[in-house]
């Protein structure tokens, strides 16, 4: 089971623009992992967890099913996750 830096995995599945502003949001503690706030933008993620985050006005929550070596396209990086019930 691979895993990957929060920052990197959020940047690779396109819910930032930048690595740096994907690090500045898991350091300002605006995503938590399987519930728990994140304070880090190097705390590793793997497939299965459960990311909440938010997405324009609204809170999503999606469980990842994998980890990119790059960042894609946009059908290539939704293939990175699916939407959590």
């Amino acid at each position: 089971m691979s895993a990957t830096r929060i920052d990197k995995w959020l940047f690779h599945a396109r819910f930032y623009r930048t690595r740096t502003a994907a690090q500045a949001a898991a350091a300002a503690g605006k995503v938590r992992l399987n519930g728990v706030k994140v304070e880090k933008p190097g705390h590793a993620v793997k497939c299965g967890d459960v990311l909440t985050l938010a997405a324009g006005p609204a809170v999503v929550a999606v469980r990842v099913l994998a980890v990119a070596e790059k960042r894609g396209p946009a059908t290539q990086a939704r293939a990175l996750y699916e939407i959590a019930e």
